[in-house]
């Protein structure tokens, strides 16, 4: 019993220790503050949502809304401007993927084109066309910003508070077309909303153009009307001729492994699969009747703290697996050579070192794979306890041999006499005689 209690006492220590190191890297990866992420959008951008313009018809005798006086309640609608309807759009994006390191975690960053073509109708009389194109205006960049007629010649736009305005005359039942073009920069997320500010759009095309082929979708978000893989990616293409919704289109960009999360992950875990090598290890060491300390399990229990000690602080200086490979070696050497000592290098190779190899490299690697963590180690559970039941079921624990039940396989007395070497043995066989 003091044994159990001492070996329990060494377990609890250990899921001590890893609790504090879990929280240092939990810290270290960022996820208790939102202080790596404003950092990286102020470097490269946050996520960017992309909005259409919204145009008005402004009249003669028709003041624009922000110097009408306050009119009369029947002429309230005729002294406002009226809104232009967008009669098409057509949209092509292109975003280049980079994964960008910043402490322990690694953030999508990447680079946009961006070049949409829109139309606006007039069907009414003549009138100025007063065009407002949302941008985005914290950390955002826009690099060769322009805004072109149909025929190719430039529009002078003045951006004020993050819209790009500009005016035009259109004529009576005329339409006129613009092209805004720019590359920008941003993280983790794309998105355009095409009926922002109406509920309702006409004609609308996007196409987008990926140098990545695993595209995840925004959660509520429009599905492409084709999509397929391509030599250099992923292309989608969404097309409506009347659209009524205010769901938006964009994607999420594929996340890279991160090591502070995993390396947080794997060190909380770890009190679990020291209690499986402890419990795994105890069974084997009864059944071959070899005597285990509570100071050997400390040691072991230390030997498992390395690992996660040198892969936490590894992995800010090489890859994720090259950092999660030399802490297994490194832990798995600890412990091998430290039990040859008490119980030789056969048991020490064969049971320990495979049992470490089971509950701490395989178990922390099935972390690597997400969603299959917690099968996996649902099923290693399963498979230890059948492992374990089968191997000290045959035996008779805490049940001697009877005596009588070794002499009787004995031809004479005489002869068991001769073969025994035991004193009190050699006594009981006397005494039957």
């Amino acid at each position: 019993m003091r044994q159990l209690v001492a070996i329990g006492l060494v377990w609890f220590g250990c899921a001590l220790a890893w609790m504090i190191l879990g929280s240092t890297l939990v810290v270290r990866s960022g996820e208790a503050s939102s202080e790596l992420t404003q950092e990286v959008h102020a470097l490269w951008g946050p996520p960017m949502v992309q909005r259409p313009p919204r145009a008005e018809l402004v009249r003669e005798g028709e003041p624009a809304q922000a110097s009408a006086p306050k009119p009369e309640p029947d002429k309230a609608q005729a002294a406002q401007p009226a809104l232009a309807r967008l009669a098409a759009s057509d949209l092509v994006v292109k975003l280049q993927l980079e994964h960008r390191k910043k402490g322990l975690q690694w953030f999508p960053t990447y680079g946009i084109d961006f070049r949409a073509t829109y139309r606006f109708d007039n069907p009414g009389r003549a009138a100025r066309l007063d065009i407002a194109f949302p941008l985005q205006d914290e950390h955002a960049l826009y690099d060769g910003f322009r805004v072109r007629r149909a025929d190719g010649s430039s529009v002078d736009a003045v951006i004020q508070g993050g819209v790009a305005k500009w005016s035009e005359e259109i004529r009576a039942g005329g339409s006129l077309s613009y092209e805004v073009a720019y590359r920008s920069r941003g993280t983790s997320s794309w998105r355009y909303e095409p009926t922002a500010g109406t509920g309702r759009v006409e004609r609308f095309a996007l196409r987008m153009d990926t140098d990545f082929s695993e595209v995840d979708f925004l959660p509520s978000s429009l599905s492409p009307t084709t999509h397929a893989s391509t030599a250099t990616g992923w292309q989608g293409q969404w097309r409506f001729d009347t659209l009524v919704a205010n769901a938006p289109v964009g994607i999420d960009l594929p996340q890279r492994l991160n090591p502070g999360p995993v390396a947080s992950r794997i060190t909380f875990f770890a009190p679990v699969g020291l209690l499986f090598f402890f419990f795994v290890v105890g069974l084997l060491a009864a059944a071959q009747k070899r005597s285990i300390h509570a100071l050997n399990y400390f040691f072991f229990g230390c030997a498992f703290f390395a690992f996660h000690l040198l892969f936490a602080y590894l992995v800010d200086h090489v890859s994720l697996a090259a950092a999660f490979v030399l802490a297994a070696i490194v832990s798995l050497a600890l412990i091998v050579s430290y039990a040859r000592w008490f119980v030789g290098w056969k048991f020490a190779l064969r049971e320990i070192g495979i049992s470490q190899l089971i509950y701490l490299v395989l178990f922390s690697f099935t972390f690597f794979f997400a969603g299959f963590t917690g099968l996996s180690i649902a099923v290693g559970a399963v498979l230890t306890l059948f492992v374990m039941m089968q191997m000290t079921g045959r035996a008779r624990l805490g049940q001697e041999e009877p005596e009588a039940q070794q002499l009787t396989s004995c031809p004479t007395p005489y002869r068991c006499a001769r073969d025994l070497t035991a004193g009190p043995q050699l006594e009981a066989i006397t005494e039957s005689r």
